[in-house]
């Protein structure tokens, strides 16, 4: 049995939690034996056996970004012919996906990472090619053999946003963690890495890692960081923002949150996967204060390396974070209109300063809550067990 996987994000160009899930998932179903599977990517030549990269087209260069990414599904789909099931992965991939089944008479699986109703915020960063996305999203979802929603919460989601999608043909398969790959390391050498970053291992902390894009809810932790007792270092891991704007809005919440408290550390560049467990592993809770979060790989690397989590209590991220057990959830009531903004904002806020002091007041508690996490993310949510899965959905879809 052949699969082409299709995917905007893949080794070594990964800025996301979908980027992550399809690497660990061609590594498990490629493990498996069983398989051929077949990736075709963004960004260029690979040279990882099996694996296509696929550059911009030259002649669309000064076209809008959603037209770049059409001309790049067209070009995969071409060269899914010969495959048995074609399964894409974002917006980015999914009309690739859409016209490949069509071309080749084969099953098309689409994966619901993030979904473009539920991020409106995006018009800020593709003008009219939001447009664009969002018709090649509904487009492939509503012609899709089968949707794997990677929660429960992203399943009620995609049946919300695309009513004419038969439930039946959309199932739920987690995210998952690699814990061997993902564990505490508290070694030298790791404390020297979070020495050089400039955050003191001996000080409380609180860390996040993520894009800077509006569904992380960077903002709102930045004005919670100045309720936090004057001893908390906050640890900021943040890049790759969606628009200058969020960009210059964080900068600006970060310089005034500097003039009134020391110990705020923000690193704006990609770090190997070693540093940031290191970082992680001298952290004293890490904070997730998505609006829009479908699963939230980062909470299960944080879970993995044993810290408690404060995060919000919005889409799939209840199905990770275990209320009073493996961290606090933070309640959050959001407007009607896809975006995910807060109702009210400053309550928000005030509820997440809440919670994350209340981690921070009691070290033994959130120590606790961490080792039940690293417990959690091994025991539930392994790759191999996504794998096998994932090709219950592809049997299904074939049938």
């Amino acid at each position: 049995m052949r699969v082409d996987i299709l995917s905007k994000e893949y080794p070594p160009l990964v800025y996301g939690g979908a980027g992550v899930h399809v690497a660990e998932l061609v590594r498990a179903l490629r493990s498996r034996g069983d398989i051929d599977v077949r990736v075709r990517c963004f960004g260029g030549p690979r040279d990882e056996a099996g694996t296509t990269g696929y550059a911009d087209l030259p002649q669309l260069t000064s076209d809008n970004a959603a037209i770049q990414t059409l001309g790049v599904d067209v070009t995969m789909a071409g060269d899914c012919v010969g495959t048995d099931l074609v399964h894409s992965h974002t917006w980015y991939a999914n009309m690739g996906g859409h016209v490949a089944s069509l071309l080749a008479g084969v099953p098309h699986v689409v994966s619901a990472h993030s979904l473009e109703p539920m991020r409106p915020w995006k018009a800020e960063q593709l003008a009219g090619g939001y447009a664009v996305s969002s018709w090649a999203e509904r487009t492939a979802y509503e012609a899709a053999a089968a949707i794997i929603a990677v929660s429960a919460g992203m399943r009620a989601d995609v049946l919300s946003s695309y009513p004419s999608v038969d439930p039946a043909a959309v199932h739920v398969v987690h995210n998952g963690i690699d814990s061997q790959l993902w564990q505490r390391d508290s070694s030298a050498a790791a404390l020297e890495v979070v020495r050089r970053h400039g955050v003191d291992p001996d000080r409380p902390a609180v860390m996040f890692v993520g894009r800077i894009t509006r569904q992380k809810g960077l903002p709102y932790l930045l004005r919670a960081a100045a309720q936090l007792p004057p001893e908390v270092q906050l640890v900021v891991v943040a890049g790759a923002p969606d628009t200058p704007e969020i960009y210059a809005e964080v900068e600006t919440l970060i310089a005034e949150l500097r003039n009134g408290r020391h110990g705020v550390v923000w690193i704006s560049e990609m770090l190997p996967r070693a540093e940031v467990v290191a970082l992680l592993s001298a952290a004293t809770v890490f904070a997730c204060p998505s609006v829009y979060e479908p699963l939230g790989i980062v909470n299960l690397e944080a879970m993995a390396c044993e810290l408690a989590v404060v995060a919000t209590a919005t889409g799939g991220i209840p199905e990770v974070v275990v209320d009073g057990e493996t961290g606090w959830l933070v309640p959050i009531e959001q407007v009607a209109d896809g975006s995910g903004i807060p109702v009210d904002p400053d309550r928000f806020v005030s509820d997440l300063a809440t919670a994350l002091t209340e981690a921070l007041s009691d070290q033994a508690r959130a120590r606790a809550f961490g080792q039940a996490g690293r417990k959690r993310a091994a025991e539930s949510f392994s790759w191999s067990s996504i794998g096998d899965q994932t090709m219950t959905v592809y049997q299904s879809a074939l049938r």
